[in-house]
């Protein structure tokens, strides 16, 4: 067996990585990226930048895109479990507006690869959470879009109950249909 385990989903591009865990009673040892793997599995991406929030129950965050300067992530969880979720926002491919979704955890270690062009976004499922990205593209700030982590029309699944805690940011997005956002493929 190779150091990881690329699962496709139900959307091109989109991938749920696990890696090889080497336990004993000392504890675990995990490769979470070797670009040379990556890239044999077709994910060819020069990561530009880590990133790393904590989060409590009930945070959701997203979903978020940036505009004129996209951003792939190669994201996972440090601590807890958050439910991760990416939106195809791909100008002319077949599953333009629909979601894909991962439950990532410090225990079973998966990552989630959303490539340029999507939405995305997580909430906290247990107590507290710490998520971690890698980025292919700086952040921008004047560069940031969000659409409607509720939006009916996409119809995500958030495998939450009870009402989210969001930003006043994230309180505010349009609609996908009232965004007009479309990424070139």
């Amino acid at each position: 067996m190779g150091k990881f385990n690329f699962i496709k989903t139900d959307i091109d591009g989109v991938y749920i990585i696990e890696p090889t865990v080497y336990g004993d009673d000392r504890g675990y040892f995990a490769e979470t990226y070797n670009e040379a793997d990556f890239k044999a599995a077709g994910l060819d991406y020069t990561f530009v930048q880590d990133n790393q929030s904590s989060s409590r129950k009930g945070v959701l965050r997203g979903l978020h895109f940036q505009k004129k300067y996209p951003q792939a992530k190669l994201v996972r969880v440090l601590k807890g479990e958050v439910f991760d979720v990416a939106v195809d926002l791909r100008k002319g491919s077949g599953t333009y507006g629909k979601w894909v979704g991962a439950l990532l955890s410090e225990e079973n270690k998966r990552q989630f690869m959303v490539p340029r062009g999507f939405a995305h976004g997580f909430v906290v499922i247990s107590d507290t959470a710490e998520f971690a990205y890698k980025c292919d593209e700086f952040y921008h700030p004047e560069d940031e879009g969000g659409i409607m982590w509720n939006d009916p029309d996409i119809g995500v699944d958030w495998q939450f109950d009870g009402e989210p805690i969001l930003s006043e940011k994230d309180k505010h997005h349009p609609k996908l249909s009232e965004s007009k956002i479309t990424f070139e493929v």
